[in-house]
């Protein structure tokens, strides 16, 4: 005889199936673990993943013997330049041109200067002869002479021999240069690394203490000293005034 379901199980039996059909749960994914990277095999490691990597640190220490870099494309440089003179450009010293800014009094000496950069060769070599300069200065030569003259003085540059100057490596110093090929002559390029410019003019106990061992403090010291005497003479003047007011009121 079967069993008679009672109305208190009929509700639970109810109770307990859902009306909706039940979703069968996906199973939790596995990490996939990622083989890492073979310490002594390059081959393969190019064909096997690795772990991703969260900085060049973690990196770096995790695979010790492994140099690693990370570098971006680079740009040109934009110069302006001419044919024969493709992106020439020289190292300069901003301190260097803030004291001359302020030193010279005259703009013949800066003059000089900037045309000797801008005609320097690799290793700091300027191949002008007076007259050259006093042509594309437009200076007559005796001018040309006594401004030389001046920036010899401070062993900005000093001669090497008639027609040819040396600009002093800390002030300012041409590294390299391109010189372009013709039809007989094949294109060269020149470099002549700074230490070794100044390893040969420190060697050389002709020259000039100033120019063996270069300084900018004595421009400084020159420069402090010419503010000074100008401010005791812009003093002087305002005093003298105010004399010739107090006569001129007394009166």
């Amino acid at each position: 005889m079967a069993d008679i379901l009672l109305p208190s199980k009929i509700s639970e039996v109810e109770s307990s199936v859902s009306p909706e059909p039940q979703r069968r749960r996906p199973a939790p994914k596995r990490a996939r673990p990622r083989p890492e990277l073979p310490l002594d095999d390059e081959i393969q490691a190019w064909s096997k993943p690795v772990q991703p990597v969260e900085d060049l640190d973690s990196l770096a220490r995790r695979y010790p013997r492994r140099k690693v870099s990370l570098s971006s494309e680079r740009k040109p440089m934009e110069f302006y330049d001419t044919p024969e003179r493709p992106k020439a450009f020289s190292m300069d010293s901003l301190e260097f041109f803030f004291l001359i800014a302020q030193y010279f009094r005259e703009a013949l000496p800066l003059r000089v200067i900037l045309l000797m950069i801008a005609c320097q060769k690799a290793g700091g070599q300027i191949r002008l002869t007076q007259e050259e300069m006093s042509t594309v200065l437009d200076v007559h030569r005796g001018k040309i002479n006594e401004a030389l003259g001046e920036v010899m003085s401070h062993g900005i540059v000093f001669k090497v021999r008639r027609g040819v100057y040396q600009f002093n490596p800390p002030y300012s110093y041409r590294v390299a240069e391109f010189i372009p090929g013709t039809e007989l002559v094949e294109a060269e390029y020149v470099q002549v690394d700074q230490d070794k410019t100044l390893a040969k003019i420190r060697k050389d106990e002709s020259l000039p203490q100033l120019v063996r061992f270069p300084s900018l403090e004595h421009m400084r010291e020159a420069i402090e000293e010419l503010r000074k005497k100008r401010a005791e003479e812009r003093a002087e003047r305002r005093l003298a005034r105010a004399q010739r007011q107090e006569e001129g009121t007394a009166q």
